[in-house]
């Protein structure tokens, strides 16, 4: 009989970095009849495909047990709300930690700085008059730094137990180093050796300790809002429908509904599931699916979709789909599964560690065993093994990616440039492929008079002023926009008030005004009313070539205009466009609208391909067939249309002014809403990473021209032995180097909306 293969996912805790999560694949990778697993480290989760036939959950949940971290089964897994709550908490924690441990390694570097500077000291622990005091006053500031940085020890040894280490393994180490160095000067001052006191590192541990504690709590603050995006997808969804039961209107909740229920919605209501007008008329807005900013006229046969809105006008509708069938359920379905599926991406120094850490520690071995074994003394082998221990302890490597990108991403912010992580600027400098949703994102999302086209012997300023007279007392966002576009001419001024006004969705709006009765509508509205409008027919034609909406306008049964109205183009649209190009990146636009609309809104701009009349639920499944090509993609959306492309993308960059949905499931969000902040943030991204990579350069410098020195190289040619100390300023060194490089971002400028 053939075996199902089974598909969960478990919330793992206890990881610190992407190397942790590297281990827990490795690990469930091992067993027999797992067919794929993928940890990833922004969502604390594993997703894992396998053979219950050959392997049990519980064997799976053992393996990761075993590795070190904690596995939580699906039905004993948070909900949404819990566990948001869990990762707000543990966010505090991590802040508390550092903030108490900021309180004691200042006044610690304070003092062990103060000594040596010059700077006022207390006349009680002067160092070289009171060396014991002076050792237990900085023994005691450090403990509790050390005691908040508690679980860098057990994560970073067991990992070099469990033979991965990590960046933890490293501050472990380095720290440990310099804090039993300093214990030990400290046993020699009580031996009577006052000279030792010049010998203590115990700043040393409390900087690193609190450094990596800040860091760490940054990383939490942006790690706990993942899981945002689906709550407030959930959100969406109306809690409950007005359904028909035996003629009746009942209120029931929205898990009751089932298909076959005759639902009724009224104006300015959500439709709460998804099903087939049968009786009555309305406009629906679907902007929360499609992305479109106008609404959709429906009648009896039109398919509509739930969460939708209800713009005017009432109707029943037959549920078709309900609960996990919904569209809006498919989407966050879509969403989940496509920031499970995104594979961590594994930082250059946690790489590297997992052979520096080793090297060094054995380095240190052999160089110390080496120097007793040539009759040197316990006590030199011992300075040997802590100075090249120490000058390798990875403050400079702790401080590498976080300051570049702490720094970096100030830069964005001022550049309206909202980068969630690290781990978006390293994906951001890859992309070679940018997808564009059209409205909201290319256009301004809302429609404009575009064109207003008099017919012969009438003039243009009393053709706007009966139309904006007649859409006055609309609520359709075409009828404001006529409107808007009087105002603007006439100073804020508002059109003539109608005396009557009757619309029918879907056809036009007839009005009366002091003695004329005007009409606004389409062809078809025109023609049954007996209007002639053969005058207009070929401009008509013309602009919907263009993607404009015309509106024929009458006047006493005589043809007056044509309107023209469309969701326009941003300003700054075609000058991003042109500057992406120029950095070698492919554009394409990726839209539900129809492709003639779509490809005249391309051109417009200068966009490469056009891929329109894509359905909501298959953007994502189009950015997976360029992802499949090759292509390094990010993806530019505003809608909850969008959500699923940008969480499947490389790259998801969301328009501020856009859905909260869309900007949590985003990367990257543009606060200004335009696209040369996209350029900005692509432009940022290589200027970090290059950074980033010029840090660890820096950082690696230094101690591989160091370690040999700390080991001892110079004093077997005669040359002096290096103090653990001057370890300590050369690490120092490497740390001023790193940051002012960090700092240099500052200046980077970005791309102008308009120069």
């Amino acid at each position: 009989m053939e075996t199902t293969l089974r598909n969960e996912s478990l919330e793992i805790q206890g990881m610190t970095c992407t190397a942790c999560a590297a281990a827990s694949e490795r690990a469930v990778r091992k067993l027999s009849g797992i067919e794929s697993a993928t940890v990833n480290f922004a969502t604390e989760r594993l997703a894992v495909r396998y053979d219950p036939a050959l392997v049990r959950l519980s064997a799976i949940k053992e393996a990761i047990e075993k590795a070190g971290y904690h596995a939580l089964s699906p039905d004993a897994g948070l909900g949404a709300d819990a566990h948001q709550a869990h990762k707000e908490r543990e966010t505090k924690t991590l802040w508390v930690k550092f903030i108490l441990s900021a309180i004691f390694s200042l006044p610690l570097f304070y003092i062990a700085m103060g000594a040596m500077l010059g700077w006022p000291m207390p006349a009680a622990f002067m160092p070289m008059d009171y060396p014991l005091r002076y050792a237990l006053l900085q023994l005691c500031l450090v403990l509790p730094v050390i005691g908040f940085g508690y679980r860098f020890y057990i994560v970073g040894f067991r990992a070099i137990w469990k033979r991965s280490p990590n960046m933890d393994s490293l501050i472990a180490m380095g720290t440990t180093a310099a804090f039993a160095y300093s214990l030990f000067s400290v046993s020699r001052i009580l031996g009577g050796h006052f000279m030792a006191v010049e010998e203590l590192y115990f700043e040393t541990v409390g900087v690193i300790i609190t450094l990596i504690l800040l860091g760490k709590s940054l990383e939490s603050l942006s790690k706990g809002k993942t899981s945002l995006a689906i709550k407030k997808l959930m959100g969406l969804a109306p809690k409950s429908a007005t359904v028909l039961v035996d003629g009746v209107e009942r209120t029931l909740p929205i898990a009751e509904v089932e298909p076959g229920d005759v639902i009724v919605v009224r104006p300015g209501e959500k439709i709460p599931v998804d099903g087939v007008i049968i009786s009555g008329q309305s406009a629906i807005d679907e902007s929360m699916l499609t992305g479109e900013s106008l609404p959709v006229d429906k009648g009896p046969g039109d398919a509509v979709v739930g969460a939708s809105l209800n713009a005017y006008g009432s109707f029943n509708f037959r549920a078709t789909r309900v609960g996990s069938e919904t569209a809006l359920a498919r989407i966050i379905k879509l969403v989940e599964d496509a920031q499970g599926s995104k594979a961590p991406i594994a930082r250059l120094a946690d790489r590297v560690s997992a052979y520096f850490v080793p090297i060094v520690f054995l380095i240190a071995l052999l160089s110390a065993a080496a120097w007793f074994l040539a009759g040197q003394g316990l006590v030199l082998a011992l300075t040997v093994f802590v100075a090249v221990l120490t000058i390798a302890c990875p403050c400079a490597l702790g401080l590498a990616t976080p300051t570049a990108i702490m720094v970096g991403t100030g830069k964005g912010a001022q550049l309206g440039v909202l980068v969630k992580s690290g781990q978006a600027l390293e994906n951001a400098r890859r992309v070679n492929m940018m997808v564009f949703d059209k409205t909201g994102t290319i256009t301004t999302g809302k429609p404009a008079l575009t064109d207003l086209l008099p017919a012969s012997g009438r003039d243009r300023g009393t053709l706007l002023s009966l139309a904006a007279s007649a859409e006055l007392l609309s609520e359709h966002p075409l009828a404001k926009a006529v409107v808007d576009a009087f105002k603007a001419e006439h100073d804020g001024a508002s059109p003539p008030r109608p005396d009557s006004f009757e619309a029918q969705p879907g056809r036009g709006i007839r009005a009366r005004l002091a003695d004329a009765d005007i009409l606004l509508g389409n062809k078809a509205f025109m023609e049954d009313a007996g209007i002639n409008v053969a005058e207009g027919n070929q401009a008509a034609g013309a602009l919907a070539e263009e993607g404009k909406t015309a509106i024929y306008v009458a006047q006493d049964g005589a043809y007056a205009g044509l309107l023209a109205l469309a969701d326009v183009v941003k300003e700054s649209s075609p000058r991003a466009i042109a500057a992406l190009k120029a950095m070698g990146i492919q554009t394409i636009m990726l839209t539900g609208d129809s492709a003639r609309t779509a490809a005249s809104i391309a051109a417009s701009v200068g966009i490469d391909r056009v891929l329109g009349e894509v359905l909501p639920h298959e953007k994502a499944a189009e950015v997976k067939k360029l992802q499949a090509q090759g292509r390094i993609v990010a993806m530019v959306g505003d809608g909850i249309n969008d959500a699923p492309a940008l969480a499947q993308a490389d790259l998801g960059i969301a328009i501020g002014t856009g859905t909260d949905v869309a900007m949590e499931s985003a990367d990257i969000v543009l606060m200004k809403g335009e696209l040369t902040e996209a350029v900005n943030a692509l432009r940022l991204s290589r200027a970090v990473i290059r950074a980033i990579k010029q840090n660890l350069f820096w950082a690696f410098g230094f101690n591989v021209l160091g370690i040999p020195v700390a080991a001892g190289l110079l004093k077997l040619f005669g040359g002096p032995l290096l103090n653990p100390m001057l370890a300590a300023a050369a690490m120092s060194l490497s740390s001023v180097a790193v940051l002012t490089n960090a700092l240099r971002l500052r200046n980077f400028k970005g791309i102008r909306r308009m120069e």
